[in-house]
C-alpha cells in the first residue's frame, strides 16, 4: 500500500521586536520533515496593513496554506486568514488571538499588564506623506527579562540590538477573526512576560483551539523549537488531504 498526501505550505508570521530569522530553529525542524515552509517579513506598521500584506503573500501561493503566528503575528494571521481563499488552518504560538473588534489593550485590561509594557520605549519614524508616527522597541537592558528569559545572555544581547521596532498597536482593533471559520491550534508559553499566559489560554480556548502548554518565555520558538514544530506538524496532519491506494 502506498500513501500520498497534500501537505499545506506552512507560512510563519513573526511578531513585533523580531524578524523572520526568529523562526530559523522551527524552519530547520519543519524542513527536516520535508514540509514546505515560508517565513515572510511582517512589515510591523499596523494590524490592518500588515494583515493585508500577509494575505497578499498567501494569495500568491499555489495550494493550501497553514498560517502560523507568533505574538503580534497571531493577530495578523487572524485578520489575513479571513482574506484568503487557501488558508486551511491557524496555529498560534504564544500569540494574540483577537476577536473581531477587539484590541490588544482590551486583553491587557482584562488580564493585567506584563513586564514587557514597562520595558518598551517609544521613538518616532517618518511617514511617506510627511510627519511622524510612534514605534516601539524594547530597552536593550530589559530585553532578556521581558521577552526571552529562558535564552542565554550571549543570544539575547544580540537580539536586543537587532530587534525590529514596530508601530504602536495597543489600540489597533482586529477587523476579522479567521478562527471563527478555520480550525486552530495554540501553544501557551507559561513563563511569558509579554502576553499574560492566562490571556493566551483564554484567547486560544475561545478560538476553539485545545492549547498545549510549555514552560517557556515569550521567545518560545527560539528556546523550544521542537515543541513548536511538533504542534505545527500536528496541525499539518489534521488539515492534509491523504489518499490511500492499494
Amino acid at each position: 500500500m502506498t500513501n500520498s498526501s497534500s501537505a499545506p505550505t506552512v507560512v510563519l508570521v513573526h511578531g513585533g521586536f523580531a524578524d523572520a530569522s526568529y523562526w530559523v530553529p522551527v524552519i530547520r525542524e519543519l524542513q527536516g520533515s520535508n514540509l514546505p515552509v515560508l517565513a515572510p517579513a511582517n512589515p510591523l506598521r499596523g494590524l490592518a496593513s500588515d494583515a493585508e500584506y500577509i494575505a497578499s503573500v498567501v494569495n500568491q501561493i499555489d495550494g493550501p496554506v497553514l498560517l502560523v503566528g507568533h505574538s503580534y503575528g497571531g493577530a495578523v494571521i487572524s485578520v489575513a486568514g479571513a482574506a484568503t481563499g487557501n488558508a486551511v488552518g491557524l496555529v498560534y504560538v504564544a500569540a494574540w488571538v483577537l476577536d473581531e473588534g477587539e484590541s490588544f489593550g482590551d486583553v491587557y485590561a482584562k488580564f493585567g499588564a506584563t513586564p514587557l509594557l514597562d520595558a518598551v520605549r517609544p521613538s518616532n519614524y517618518p511617514l511617506p506623506e510627511g510627519g511622524t508616527a510612534v514605534e516601539l522597541s524594547i530597552a536593550p537592558e530589559h530585553y532578556q527579562s521581558a521577552f526571552a528569559a529562558d535564552l542565554p545572555s550571549d543570544v539575547t544581547d544580540v537580539l536586543a540590538v537587532s530587534q525590529r521596532p514596530f508601530a504602536a498597536i495597543l489600540d489597533d482593533r482586529a477587523q476579522a477573526a479567521a478562527w471563527k471559520t478555520l480550525p486552530a491550534w495554540a501553544v501557551v508559553a507559561t513563563e511569558d512576560k509579554a502576553i499574560p499566559p492566562e490571556g493566551e489560554r483564554y484567547m486560544a480556548t475561545r478560538a476553539g483551539a485545545q492549547p498545549i502548554e510549555v514552560a517557556a518565555s515569550h521567545s518560545i520558538a527560539l528556546s523550544q523549537p521542537k515543541a513548536v514544530a511538533d504542534l505545527i506538524r500536528t496541525a499539518v496532519t489534521a488539515v492534509s488531504t491523504e489518499t490511500t491506494t492499494a
